[in-house]
Parts: C-alpha cells; sequence; structure tokens
C-alpha cells in the first residue's frame, strides 16, 4: 500500500488496522475522481524571521505569539509563508456526491485530505532544495490552530500572500478557507540541519524534540 493509500485509510479512522478490499477499491478510485477535478495550485514567499528572547517571532511585517510555534521555529533565520489548495472542483465533486452517497463522500473526503498533504509534500521539497543550496534546511509545516497558535493568523498570512488573487483561496468570516481543500502554513529554515521528516512530527517517534509542533 502506497503512502497516499495509507494516509487516507488513517484519515478514515482504521489507525493501524487494515482497510478491508471494498474500501481499498473504493479510496483508489476516489483518488482518481480527485485528479480529475482538483486543480491544485500555491504560493510561497521567503522572509527574514528573528525571535525574541520571550519566543515572539518577527517576520513580514508580523508578530506572532506561539509557544509551540516558537519550539518549532527555534535557531531560524527564515521564514516561508505557505498556501496551497486542491480547487473548487474538489469541493463541487465532493458536494455533489455526498447528495445521494455518503459513504462515498466521506472516504472522498479522506482522499482528499491525503492529496492535499502528497501536493504539500511536493512542494516543501522543492522550497527545501533551493534553499539548501544556501545552507538553510526546513522544518516541518506549522499551521494556523496547532497547538496554541492562534487561527487568527490565518487572516495575516492570506492577506500577505494574497492568496485570493494568486491562487483563488478565500477565507470566511469564521476562518473556514474556501475552497475547503486547502492549506496556510510556516516553515522554518535553519542553518542547522535537523533530521525532521517530511511528513511532520507526528510521523516521528521523538517525543522529547525541543521543535515538536
Amino acid at each position: 500500500m502506497n503512502r497516499r493509500m495509507k494516509e487516507a485509510v488513517r484519515y478514515l479512522g482504521y489507525g493501524n488496522n487494515t482497510a478491508d478490499e471494498r474500501t481499498c477499491e473504493m479510496i483508489r478510485e476516489s483518488f482518481k475522481e480527485l485528479e480529475r477535478a482538483a486543480d491544485p495550485r500555491s504560493i510561497c514567499r521567503i522572509f527574514d524571521m528573528t525571535q525574541d528572547e520571550d519566543g515572539t517571532i518577527t517576520a513580514a511585517n508580523m508578530k506572532l505569539e506561539s509557544k509551540s510555534l516558537a519550539r518549532n521555529l527555534k535557531g531560524c533565520v527564515k521564514l516561508v509563508l505557505f498556501g496551497a489548495t486542491l480547487g473548487i472542483g474538489v469541493d463541487h465533486l465532493i458536494r455533489r456526491v455526498s447528495i445521494t452517497d455518503m459513504s462515498r463522500a466521506v472516504i472522498l473526503q479522506a482522499c482528499a485530505a491525503a492529496l492535499l498533504e502528497e501536493y504539500c509534500d511536493s512542494l516543501q521539497k522543492e522550497v527545501g532544495a533551493e534553499l539548501e543550496k544556501e545552507g538553510l534546511y526546513l522544518r516541518p509545516r506549522f499551521s494556523p490552530g496547532y497547538g496554541d497558535f492562534d487561527i487568527h493568523y490565518q487572516e495575516p498570512i492570506m492577506r500577505i500572500l494574497d492568496c485570493a488573487k494568486a491562487i483563488g483561496l478565500s477565507m470566511t468570516d469564521g476562518y473556514m478557507m474556501t475552497p475547503t481543500k486547502s492549506v496556510t502554513a510556516l516553515i522554518g529554515a535553519s542553518p542547522v540541519r535537523r533530521e525532521c521528516p517530511l511528513e511532520g512530527c507526528e510521523s516521528c517517534g521523538k517525543t522529547d524534540c525541543q521543535y515538536r509542533r
């Protein structure tokens, strides 16, 4: 089972258990449908950053206050602001299917989440390869809503990236993104290489790591 299949199974709540063959077949078909419906787009910008003794991070005319984010970015000198979306076609597909087949819609939701993660991982690899030429190494992505990093930071990140114009990504008054299968994130870049898995802290067994999100 490849990684995208494993991620979809995880999102469906199977944990370490194996999904039955019928579910696996539905997952494979869902990925095919999503790939036809998706119009993935992304935007990123890189800024210098500083971190005060109290952990406050300053970058792109923003002051970010979050203990969990401060741990993740400790020692970083650059900050990547990142936005990505699978596009409105995915929302339309899931909404249309949910009218007639809710169980299939649930599988589409899980597969769309896995597809978005896969897309973000590939983009992060590209950014990381460019920054490594400058002797900088990326930390795992960190999005508003993780830990104590307030969801309200979604607004300035999207504004600085001009997400609406650049990739068609907007936000409701309740900080929900449209299209829904979208993400914004911060990625720290440090001159010190840390063996952080691209999949993020959830896939790493080092629970005592000071950079854990």
